[in-house]
């Protein structure tokens, strides 16, 4: 039983944009950003319980609508006169790790071997049509599945060609995902395709979080009971979700709202006209939900909220938001034609410069030197053969999630099941028995990369070339997160300045989280060396106790000077150093140093500390994020 969606605490926002997108479907769905343990798969668990009913035709794979019946359904066309029935609406849970034969479809095996003739066999798409197809952690979806959600999302059909079978259906879902922001972002394509987004947090107001939890231990004490209590303002809801779809077809938005509308999207530099469209959607939707035929300015500025922040163009570690000031910003603008600027396609340089240079003088000391066009990161492990032309791919073909089956007459990597099916065309022989032909043979295709830890050792310390530093590093690392969302790439940061070393950025992909902790890095002090080499080999140990063969590199840069020891350990503080360099070589993790020393006497130390990392040394001339990229580049396999 699934915990009722009356009974959800606060949340209000995230309670509009699931009911908003029960009532249009067309909208596109919900992303739901949030941190753990806010509540995000109960309340979508709690909406597909909510949802009225769906009528179908009895029997059908694909959920046809009687009354308005896919005329190609290998199903209904059989049938003159079918029967009608009713089924909660479909509510499918797409595994992170499904293969693409069951998101898909593929051929049904157990009909090619007792009929000898080639079926199709609906997969998960077909079975959430006309419903809900939810995605936890979307973030962490494997690529290929990315790639077919796109193309269904897309055309509202799936086309499945495989195994001698060509398939086409309709699949036409509410795209629900959730995902921890922690954990990385999601790629702009399939960003995009949602059509409002929502970011939650959990209650810091004392009585709400223990109303959360008196609540929550009732329903697990007795669901039935408690489902009980809330019956009455559950089925309030369902009623006000029917009567809103009734009414959404007479919804009118004047043109003047629609030209204003128009006018915010172009204000807020939203990218594409489809915020435009989901924009207008969703002010009438809510219009509907509040039983008014016509939708008004508060109806935009709602929708707003939920439309524009995940669409709007970000600078360098931007978050994808729009809180009200922006909003009542941009709509005070709207409302005064004459203060108005012209579009920023229509510029003149100059004002563009002068903008440029306001928000560069703003906080310069901490703002990232910008890069573009960020090639993929590609490292080389020392137990790995030189093999050109691969990314980070595992030594051996039996690594890495199955994901499909290719044809292949000399498989190293037998994909037993489509290799089956193909033999399975051939029909059963007299004896029972099946013929297996090396044109039937294929391999297993699996994603078998990994992901690459990029861990920065930076010098924080008060010298004269500080600030440059960091600004390099702080664009680099924006670079390097740009490509990590395809690749599982995590990038993290250790400063050390003062007494100590600290891990300024936990390994990560995600550019908001970096942000934040770069923001606070502050400069001076003195050069703690030995410890920033002690905490990276922790570090890194860390990482790879989770993914034991997680490639990495490390990236020092620094001038060499060691001039404090390590914590509550007397002792020579550039020995130290040289012993912790020595055990980070022992355990084979590649490095390179960049000796940042500009002094007109160079002591040499970043080069002896290359060498008791069995580093390759690079000194820097000129330090930029380009050219920090750059060395990142040529030290790594491309």
């Amino acid at each position: 039983m699934n915990y009722p969606f009356a009974a959800l605490v606060g949340q209000e926002q995230l309670k509009t944009a699931l009911l908003v997108t029960a009532v249009n479907p067309t909208i596109g769905g919900v992303l739901i950003r949030g941190e753990k343990g806010t509540a995000k798969s109960t309340a979508v668990r709690a909406l597909a319980a909510l949802l009225p009913p769906v009528r179908l035709v009895a029997g059908c794979p694909f959920h046809c609508d009687p009354d308005a019946p896919w005329t190609e359904c290998p199903h209904c066309g059989l049938l003159p006169d079918p029967p009608i029935a009713e089924m909660p609406v479909p509510f499918v849970d797409l595994p992170l790790g499904a293969t693409e034969d069951r998101v898909l479809g593929t051929l049904d095996f157990e009909r090619a071997l007792r009929e000898g003739r080639r079926a199709f066999q609906s997969g998960l798409l077909a079975a959430a049509h006309r419903g809900i197809l939810y995605i936890d952690e979307v973030n962490l979806l494997a690529d290929h599945l990315v790639d077919v959600l796109l193309d269904a999302a897309a055309m509202g059909v799936n086309t499945v060609q495989r195994e001698g079978v060509a398939f086409q259906h309709p699949a036409r879902f509410l795209l629900i995902g959730t995902m921890n922001p922690e954990e990385g972002n999601l790629r702009p394509q399939l960003l995009d395709r949602f059509g409002l987004a929502v970011q939650v947090a959990g209650p810091r107001d004392p009585e709400l979080r223990a109303e959360v939890v008196r609540r929550r231990l009732a329903f697990e004490s007795d669901p039935a009971a408690f489902a009980a209590c809330w019956a009455e303002e559950q089925n309030a809801l369902r009623e006000r979700i029917r009567a809103a779809r009734e009414l959404l077809p007479r919804i009118a938005l004047e043109d003047g709202l629609l030209t204003l509308l128009t006018r915010l999207c172009c204000e807020l530099d939203v990218d594409g006209l489809r915020a435009d469209i989901v924009l207008h959607k969703t002010a009438c939707t809510l219009a509907a939900l509040d039983g008014r035929t016509c939708a008004c300015l508060d109806d935009i500025r709602t929708a707003a909220e939920l439309v524009l922040p995940h669409r709007r163009r970000r600078r360098p570690f931007e978050r994808p938001e729009l809180d009200r000031e922006q909003l009542d910003e941009a709509f005070s603008k709207l409302e005064s034609p004459s203060d108005q600027p012209s579009s920023r396609g229509h510029q003149s340089p100059e004002s563009h410069a002068q903008e440029s240079d306001a928000s560069r003088s703003v906080d310069s000391f901490f703002s990232p030197d910008l890069i573009d066009n960020v090639r993929r990161i590609e490292v080389t492990a020392a137990t790995q053969s030189n093999e050109q032309g691969r990314r980070n791919r595992n030594a051996g073909r039996e690594r890495g999630p199955y994901v499909r089956a290719v044809p292949d007459e000399t498989p190293v990597d037998l994909a037993i099941d489509a290799t089956l099916r193909a033999a399975a065309r051939h029909g059963l022989q007299p004896d029972g028995g099946m013929t297996i032909e090396r044109s039937d043979l294929h391999r297993k295709e699996r994603t078998g990369r990994r992901g690459t830890l990029i861990l920065f050792a930076v010098d924080a310390s008060g010298s004269m070339t500080a600030r440059r530093r960091m600004a390099a590093v702080k664009g680099a690392v924006l670079g390097l997160l740009q490509s990590a969302y395809q690749q599982r790439d995590e990038v993290g940061v250790i400063a050390f300045r003062g007494p100590s070393a600290e891990v300024l950025l936990p390994p990560t992909r995600d550019i908001d989280r970096a942000e934040e902790a770069l923001h606070l890095l502050s400069t001076g002090g003195r050069t703690p060396l030995a410890h920033a080499l002690v905490l990276a080999r922790e570090t890194i140990r860390q990482v790879q106790q989770s993914v034991s063969d997680r490639l990495v590199l490390l990236v020092l840069l620094s001038d060499g000077k060691a001039n404090v020891g390590l914590p509550e350990s007397p002792g020579d503080p550039w020995q130290q150093t040289l012993q912790a360099a020595a055990a980070l070589a022992a355990d084979g993790i590649p490095a390179l140093v960049l000796d940042s020393d500009a002094g007109f006497v160079r002591m040499g130390r970043a080069q002896q500390l290359a060498e008791a990392l069995s580093a390759e040394y690079l000194p820097l001339e000129d330090l930029s994020a380009e050219t920090l990229i750059l060395k990142v580049r040529q030290r790594i396999k491309r």
